[in-house]
């Protein structure tokens, strides 16, 4: 079985770790290799690789840094395919979601190709007789990223084509779970033409984390997991004065309206809930249906989730948005499956039940699950589940839609469907979540614009993509001039 190798200072590196993991294939159970936990010494060897490309690569000209981000371009263009199917096998998401997963990746590159722009600085010219003043931006030194399993391919590319054509060297610590996706990446950053150390991957788990942020050549540390793991991110990183950027997790409510376009509204909420076997932070986990407009929702739904195809999403002539891919691991099987079982204590109807043999030998496999009557109050309303699981819950009006979505502790995203553009307005504006949707059940923002959870779904002050990515990675210096 293969042994995964990390990738420091432009080739693959061999870790003797006391603790290997193995890496299922979601959809059969079948092993594609193991992954080493990296320790202390060889956190040390990546940063040290990095730190000594540093001193070169921040001299580069940003004009050549961004040229080579077109090159990577072209290269993820090319081999698109082999992407989408490698994402697949060790995420297990349909590989059309694989696709727009990666291709919104490759937008973060293109707009890290545009960085002679984004870096450009400001001056004042005669601020006081004969004093000009100048704030120019300059990159930090080594920086890394700490990825989940759920987007292998796109969560790196968050990052990394921000931090290197800004003129730092960068380490990523992808999940241990998809390190296949991580290591493929590292061979494009080189093959594209980036030096020796600029890009850089360490395999590990919690001890891997801890040594990136306490080392003292790092300087900035971005992540996306949960709630918690991002708390604690944050909270040790800015203990050692780091700059952090930590992306935790989400519950996400969809509000559809009575006067909503059911034809858009239903395929909309099940796509979110669903696909990518629910395991997403952008997922609509949470229905709300207000009004009268409940029964009818519910029963479309149903119907979409009883004839969900539920299997391997390695087959492209399925359609992605109502098909049931699995979830990554036989734990988080178990843990969801808990999940319904807990709504039923709780006291919500079960509609649909995804608990079930399909068919699919090996694999971790839960069809769609959608729980009504479900109460604000309840567990599986509050609670992060990152899985298939749908709760639809009944409100009067928006005021109580609203009132609800914002109780909760999670700030990530929200979404109305409806043709009443004052409604709209409203939700826009008093709902507290970082992003918003209007008849848009997946609010993903554009790389040109930032990723921006509030409350317990970020910790830190810039977030991911768009200007704030390039301010994350840059330290501003102001120059007072006199001659």
């Amino acid at each position: 079985m293969e042994l995964f190798e990390n990738f420091v200072g432009g080739n693959r590196i061999a870790v003797e770790a006391e603790q290997n993991l193995e890496v299922p294939d979601p959809a059969t159970g079948e092993l594609l290799g193991q992954v080493p936990l990296s320790g202390t010494s060889d956190v040390d060897r990546a940063v040290g690789a990095a730190h000594e490309a540093f001193k070169e690569w921040r001299e580069e000209p940003v004009t050549r840094r961004a040229r080579r981000m077109f090159r990577l371009q072209v290269l993820l263009e090319d081999h698109l395919d082999e992407l989408c199917e490698l994402a697949t096998r060790e995420n297990g998401k349909h590989v059309e979601e694989s696709e727009a997963e990666i291709r919104r990746g490759i937008e973060v590159v293109e707009l890290a190709a545009s960085m002679t722009t984004l870096m450009k600085g400001e001056t004042l010219d005669q601020v006081s007789r004969g004093v000009d003043v100048a704030l120019y931006r300059e990159p930090l030194g080594v920086v890394t990223a700490v990825t989940p399993f759920n987007f292998p391919m796109m969560i790196p590319l968050w990052f990394a084509p921000l931090a290197i054509a800004t003129g730092n060297t960068f380490i990523l610590k992808p999940s241990q779970r998809t390190p296949l996706s991580a290591l493929r990446l590292a061979e494009l950053f080189k093959e594209a033409g980036f030096p020796d150390g600029v890009f850089n991957v360490v395999h590990g788990a919690r001890e891997t984390v801890e040594a990136l942020i306490d080392h003292p050549q790092v300087r900035a540390i971005s992540s996306v997991g949960s709630s918690a793991a991002a708390k604690n991110i944050y909270t040790r990183a800015a203990e050692r004065g780091k700059r952090v950027q930590a992306l935790g997790g989400a519950k996400n409510h969809l509000v559809v309206m009575p006067d909503a376009d059911l034809d858009l509204a239903a395929p909309g909420v099940f796509s979110s809930a669903f696909s990518n076997g629910g395991q997403r932070c952008l997922a609509g986990s949470v229905g709300i249906a207000v009004g009268d407009i409940g029964d009818e929702l519910v029963e479309r739904l149903a119907g979409v989730a009883r004839e969900a195809r539920v299997g391997s999403g390695l087959d492209r002539g399925t359609d992605a948005d109502t098909s049931i891919t699995p979830v990554t691991t036989p734990e988080a099987k178990e843990r969801i499956a808990g999940w319904i079982s807990r709504g039923e204590e709780e006291g919500a109807r079960l509609v649909v039940d995804g608990r079930g043999d399909y068919g699919e030998d090996g694999g971790f496999f839960l069809g769609a699950t959608i729980f009504d009557n479900v109460t604000p109050e309840m567990e599986i309303a509050k609670e992060e589940i990152f899985g298939p699981v749908l709760t639809v819950e009944r409100m009067e009006d928006l005021d109580q839609a609203i009132q609800a979505i914002n109780k909760s502790r999670y700030g990530n995203a929200a979404g109305i469907f409806t043709r009443d553009g004052a409604a709209a307005r409203k939700f826009r504006r008093e709902v507290e979540c970082g992003m918003i949707g209007v008849n848009i059940s997946v609010p993903a923002p554009v790389a040109y614009f930032p990723f921006t959870g509030w409350k317990d779904s970020f910790f830190g002050d810039l977030h991911a993509t768009g200007r704030d990515g390039v301010e994350f990675y840059t330290e501003r210096k102001v120059v007072i001039e006199r001659w």
